[in-house]
């Protein structure tokens, strides 16, 4: 028998699945599930990036199983003391384990889609998790809604988020500045590099207008309207953004940028919806504990105007 020579190769071109509502536009990216992009005519929703491109600031992503930072990687399970791979030593385990992973389309129709993956366990996370991110686009509203199933055979710790960075209309290093804000909580968390000190203090989210201000706050105690859900505002040249997030999110992480590359700092705000804070799986605040089989999901909504 003569064996044929193996010539296939996988597919290397960018994967991802496009929305369309009016004049709304989506994509999402298949290398991490994250929203690549969102534009509304020839106004930007979200600064995003370009197709195959490796995004700053985890741009878009979505931060499973856990969000944000995890002191030097380290974290105690039911007496198992576990380490998660790290950039070097004194770093942190940064947003997650699906950034890079290949996620795969599960249901689509013309102005909606799920997208989903499996984390599966491995040393420093000895969980199986299947993961979906549910979209539907209207012209005048994204709303998204993230789900969780512990796929394994024991019960599973995890935190999850998920990173937009708005657009108002800022092009230039600084824009963001002139932006007017409104962030619906009472506490943030003091942070040391990004991860808690062991103490918090009273949070006022009526900022107004940004300035040179400086922001990377971890807030929660939000305050939700009588439907339960918690709102942002963020006005800027190019019109209005409302980011809103249900009861199944307590936590906001709010970005300027001011440590993103050159071309990219400060010219938009990322607002983080996060199911607990940074070093959640090592403090044990906030985590989500699933049974074998069991599920959880959270949704959030984006919604633009004039």
């Amino acid at each position: 028998m003569t064996i044929p020579p193996m010539t296939a190769w996988p597919a290397t071109e960018p994967a991802e699945v496009e929305l369309v509502s009016g004049d709304a536009r989506l994509a999402v990216d298949l290398r991490g599930g994250g929203l690549r992009a969102l534009t509304v005519g020839d106004r930007a929703v979200l600064d995003g990036y370009p197709a195959g491109a490796v995004p700053a600031g985890r741009r878009g992503g979505v931060l499973l199983p856990w969000p944000n930072r995890l002191r030097d990687g380290q974290w105690t399970w039911e007496g198992q003391q576990l380490q998660l791979d790290v950039a070097g030593p004194g770093k942190p385990a940064a947003h997650g384990l699906v950034t890079w992973l290949r996620w795969e389309v599960l249901a689509r129709h013309s102005d909606a889609v799920t997208v989903g993956t499996v984390v599966e366990a491995r040393p420093g996370y000895p969980f199986r998790l299947a993961a979906a991110v549910d979209h539907v686009l209207a012209p005048d509203r994204l709303t998204v809604t993230v789900r969780v199933r512990n796929a394994g055979d024991r019960p599973a710790p995890f935190g999850t988020g998920m990173h937009p960075y708005l657009a108002v209309g800022a092009t230039a290093d600084g824009g963001i500045g002139d932006a007017e804000l409104t962030v619906p909580a009472r506490t943030a968390l003091d942070l040391d590099g990004g991860l808690p000190t062991g103490t918090r203090r009273p949070f006022d989210g009526e900022i107004g207008r940004i300035g040179d201000r400086a922001l990377d706050d971890a807030v929660t105690d939000l305050v939700r309207d009588d439907d339960g859900w918690a709102r942002v505002h963020l006005r800027g040249p190019a019109g209005t953004l409302e980011l809103a997030v249900d009861g199944s999110w307590p936590w906001l992480q709010v970005y300027s940028g001011d440590t993103l590359p050159e071309g990219q700092r400060r010219r938009s705000l990322a607002v983080e919806p996060m199911t607990c804070p940074p070093n959640a799986l090592a403090d044990g605040a906030d985590l989500v504990v699933l049974a074998p089989g069991e599920s959880w999901s959270g949704t959030w909504t984006l919604a633009w105007g004039a």
